[in-house]
């Protein structure tokens, strides 16, 4: 196998605003796989937060060429794979996710069945992403959400001084279902009391309210929230998931975060054991990136994979959406094709 890296810059259609940060732009990395003619395409998307840049990202990824080389799809699984890069990555999991995307495209268009058929999952059913409001002015953030006016479920980030009045006036606006995401911006007693008030304004879920050092504030959150919360921030690799027990109800896994598709696999099944909900989100991916959590969807309770919906730039073109439910092309592989 033979590897590629290149990177691009994609624009949001609007600004971007969570808690700790606005941005303009999805910085991305784009992995190309080939192996006998043909060409598997994987994602990352570089995160100052989590201390991975761009240039560690792709350097990573092209000295691993000395481990592909030699090496088959023809003849291992992604998982294999995986294993036999580890080492190798290390902590740099946003670049091994990077590759084991692209693996995971790769292995489907050489067996010629979409990827979520050779995990045995079914994408015959509904599947439902939710569509996320960034923090704006109430009015700006209502205008966003009338944009999609058909959408089910909204996602919708906090982490201001009026948290309480912006669900309040979005709800008046829709009875759609309201997710909303902190992004560790709330204390013990905000938590607390925004999970009564939120229950009361239709929200579903709280996800990451507080900082990830707070677990002490965390635990006693967790016996007191009137509403579910899921871990964010909180979880990031494998390890992460057995560490949530007990301080979150739930876990959203982020493919870049964890190393990609094979520990993802790993993770959902940990947490189902764990008794704890699961969902999958996305981090600034194009069509590419999307498409590998899409196909991972039926084994998820809630799914997180708008951001292509937010982007005015794509580099692929396959996955739909159509009223919040994910429209799957049923090719081999992960069922897009590249535009760049």
């Amino acid at each position: 196998m033979k590897v590629r890296v290149r990177d691009f810059e994609l624009r949001f259609t609007h600004p971007f605003s969570i808690s700790r940060e606005t941005q303009l732009t999805s910085e991305t990395v784009i992995v190309e796989l080939e192996d006998g003619g043909l060409t598997g395409y994987g994602e990352t998307t570089p995160e100052a937060y989590y201390g991975q840049g761009t240039a560690e990202i792709i350097r990573a990824i092209e000295d691993a060429a000395g481990l592909l080389a030699g090496r088959s799809l023809r003849d291992m699984s992604p998982k294999e794979l995986w294993a036999v890069t580890d080492a190798h990555f290390g902590q740099l999991k946003f670049a091994q996710c990077g590759l084991d995307i692209a693996a995971y495209d790769l292995w489907g268009k050489i067996n010629n069945r979409p990827v979520s058929d050779l995990l045995g999952l079914d994408v015959s059913k509904p599947i439902i992403t939710d569509y996320t409001i960034g923090i704006d002015t109430i009015d700006v953030m209502a205008e966003k959400m009338e944009e999609f006016s058909d959408w089910p479920v909204f996602k919708i980030k906090l982490g201001t001084d009026r948290d309480i009045d912006i669900i309040r006036a979005l709800r008046e606006r829709t009875d759609a279902i309201f997710r909303v995401d902190a992004n560790c911006a709330w204390g013990v007693e905000e938590t607390i009391r925004n999970s009564v008030a939120m229950k009361d304004l239709g929200v579903e879920f709280i996800e990451q309210p507080m900082p990830v050092e707070n677990q002490k504030g965390m635990k006693e959150v967790f016996g007191k929230s009137a509403l579910p919360l899921m871990a964010d921030e909180s979880c990031v690799v494998e390890g992460d998931v057995e560490r949530c027990a007990g301080y979150f109800h739930g876990v959203n896994i982020k493919l870049t975060k964890c190393g990609g598709m094979t520990p993802a696999l790993r993770m959902i099944e940990k947490a189902r054991e764990l008794g704890l909900e699961l969902m999958v989100g996305c981090m600034g991916e194009s069509t590419i990136g999307i498409s590998a959590i899409a196909h991972l969807a039926p084994l998820l309770d809630y799914v997180d994979m708008d951001t292509t919906l937010l982007l005015a730039d794509d580099l692929a073109d396959g996955l739909t959406f159509e009223r919040g439910r994910a429209i799957y092309t049923g090719q081999s592989g992960l069922g897009f094709k590249t535009t760049y």
